[in-house]
């Protein structure tokens, strides 16, 4: 599971089983729509899981959170992070 920094200054969130590849991808307008139209991309974060289904489900959780919410998983601010889950009411 992985974030991109969009040139709009929005995250976009994916999946995949080969990390250098799929940013190569997103970088030459050929990962997806989304990232074709805001490139360059630079890539903040990921996490690596066992499974890819595994990572799927962690890409759909976080692509539900906030720009801040996100903006604090990828600065590592947990104490933060926490703060903003508990808002959600």
């Amino acid at each position: 599971m992985y974030i991109l920094l969009c040139s709009n200054g929005t995250y976009y969130v994916g999946s995949t089983k080969d990390l250098i590849k799929r940013f190569n991808e997103h970088q030459n307008g050929t990962g997806s729509k989304y990232t074709q139209a805001h490139r360059p991309v630079q890539l903040l974060y990921s996490e690596e899981f066992d499974r890819i289904d595994h990572a799927f489900n962690r890409e759909k959780q976080i692509q539900r959170w906030s720009h801040a919410k996100k903006k604090a998983l990828i600065e590592g601010d947990i104490e933060k992070l926490r703060k903003l889950a508990s808002r959600r009411g």
